[in-house]
């Protein structure tokens, strides 16, 4: 079985996904594909509009007069934005250019070049060299130099206009110091609240350090505090060849200036737009690897992510990702990644009382054992006495591998999954391969699944194999809180579960069409129950 430590070199991960892909699909037809679906599924219902009385809605007023200062209506983005691939297979979304343009400009405004070294930076992983950073920071527009070493620092504040680039992952290593606050980012920008622009961090590892907390039950001290970098109220950044170790909540988190919880339907103020995250390790994390909070137009891509300490949770609870688009996240772009043993691979969602991730697109995913390698989910929003869901919409997938998904500690009993779809309305998976361990006891549960009160699924050109103690590949899941409007189509199953698609009651509107079914263990035709 394939095995990925934690010293990955995530540029690799496009080959990886193009040798393993069933369908080894020409990217940019799979990507057209993908569009076609999605442009014509039938998105009726977007906008969820419930009537309030005259009680109901003074009690919101006052009830949300303390946020309003912090948070605003979710609207959907009507910026149009599409998937692009050029004539080499590089894949990137509509809006890049304008950070390329913006990456220009940067490097031709910080035109003053100084070395850390020069204002007193020691770099032998004992002395405090906070001060020296300060220095040479200055008040920006000024591109920070960080030779080979380790450099002890309480936290690095970056102004607008700023580039700081070091050596190498491995070789220019930033060290948060013994006495940093629990609270602390090691690398973030200078105003959350005010906000920055035009910030590049290059060629180094953050280690944020977490073994100077001792045994602590739990390692973030709340909010978006405790990561090893954060963007907080950016416009244009770029993170590029960067390896995060052991943060308190997430290695890298693209973030309003304060996440928000004012209810599905609003969004924080100050969120971060126009950020490209490419070439990034990371591992150890309290919460996730890569995430995105109420933030616009951020592209990841050739990341890894894997073996989360999920500390900041409580034991056997943690819901640590490789990869999150996580509340109030829009236009968000996963391109050629990996994670492994995470308890999500990759997770676009919300929290109940906060707006959904929407319009996200993951083009090329490679998750090895972890828990449940992609779930989307809208928390909150399941049963059938919660309510639908306001903000949930529009995923396009395209190309996701999901290899042998195993029960994880960090998640005591959640059940291994290749993929579920939960709440979500607008959903296209094309060329999915997920591949089981044949001799895993899967406990007769279903590899992939759609449920809780989504629409408007399709899949399109599926392989599975080898879930040979699994009872469903694919099944959508009835009952009161039902999936709906799902399609099925080009399923091709080896030597895997027993039914290849199983249909719950109370479904209405499910097609399956042209499934091959290979091996003794299967039946070809669905089941309905």
């Amino acid at each position: 079985m394939l095995y990925l430590d934690k010293y990955h070199d995530p540029r690799k991960n496009k080959q990886l996904i193009d040798k393993i892909s069933a369908g080894k699909p020409d990217i940019q037809e799979a990507v057209a594909h993908t569009e076609y679906l999605f442009q014509n599924l039938n998105k009726g219902g977007r906008d969820i509009v419930r009537k309030k009385s005259i009680s109901s809605s003074l009690w919101q007023i006052f009830h949300r007069m303390p946020s309003f200062f912090l948070a605003k209506r979710s609207r959907r983005n009507l910026q149009e934005s599409s998937t692009q691939v050029d004539a080499l297979g590089n894949v990137y979304p509509s809006w890049k250019p304008i950070l390329d343009e913006e990456y220009a400009h940067l490097l031709s405004v910080a035109a003053n070049e100084v070395n850390v070294k020069d204002f007193g930076a020691v770099g032998d992983g004992l002395t405090d060299d906070t001060e020296a950073f300060k220095k040479a920071i200055g008040s920006g527009r000024v591109i920070v130099r960080i030779p080979e070493g380790t450099f002890m620092t309480k936290e690095i504040r970056l102004p607008s206009w700023t580039c700081l680039i070091g050596e190498g992952k491995g070789k220019t290593i930033l060290r948060l110091h013994d006495k940093a606050a629990k609270s602390s980012q090691l690398v973030t920008n200078l105003s959350h609240w005010k906000g920055n622009r035009n910030i590049l961090v290059k060629g180094m590892t953050l280690d944020w350090n977490v073994e100077r907390l001792g045994n602590v039950p739990k390692t973030a001290a709340g909010n978006n505090l405790s990561s090893c970098l954060l963007f907080a109220n950016v416009t244009f950044g770029w993170v590029k060849d960067v390896e995060a170790i052991n943060p308190g909540l997430h290695c890298f988190d693209v973030s309003s200036t304060i996440y928000n919880y004012s209810g599905d339907g609003y969004r924080a103020r100050g969120g971060s737009n126009y950020i490209w995250l490419d070439g990034l390790n990371g591992y150890g994390f309290g919460d996730d690897g890569v995430t995105t909070h109420h933030s616009d137009n951020i592209l990841i891509s050739n990341c890894h992510m894997c073996d989360p300490s999920g500390r900041s949770h409580k034991k056997g609870f943690s819901n640590s990702n490789g990869f999150e688009a996580d509340d109030g996240s829009r236009n968000v772009w996963l391109v050629n990644n990996s994670s492994t043993r995470c308890f999500g691979g990759v997770e676009i969602k919300a929290h109940h009382n906060s707006s959904a991730a929407s319009n996200v697109h993951i083009i090329g995913h490679l998750s090895i054992n972890d828990n449940r390698s992609f779930n989307f989910r809208h928390i909150g929003h399941h049963k059938s006495t919660d309510p639908v869901s306001r903000t949930a919409f529009d995923i396009q997938a395209t190309n996701l591998i999901s290899v042998a998904p195993v029960y994880s500690e960090l998640y005591v009993g959640s059940k291994p999954r290749a993929l579920v779809v939960s709440a979500y309305r607008n959903v296209v998976i094309n060329h999915f391969t997920a591949i089981g361990d044949p001799d895993y006891d899967y406990g007769r549960e279903p590899v992939m699944a759609i449920q809780y009160r989504s629409r408007n699924v399709v899949f399109d050109n599926i392989s599975v194999s080898n879930f040979r103690t699994a009872g469903a590949d694919v099944k959508v899941f009835g009952g009161d809180n039902c999936a709906d409007w799902v399609a099925v189509r080009n399923l091709t199953v080896r030597d895997s579960a027993r039914q290849a698609v199983q249909i719950g009651k109370g479904v209405k509107q499910a097609r399956v069409g042209k499934v091959l079914a290979l091996g003794e263990r299967h039946t070809p035709d669905r089941k309905r129950g």
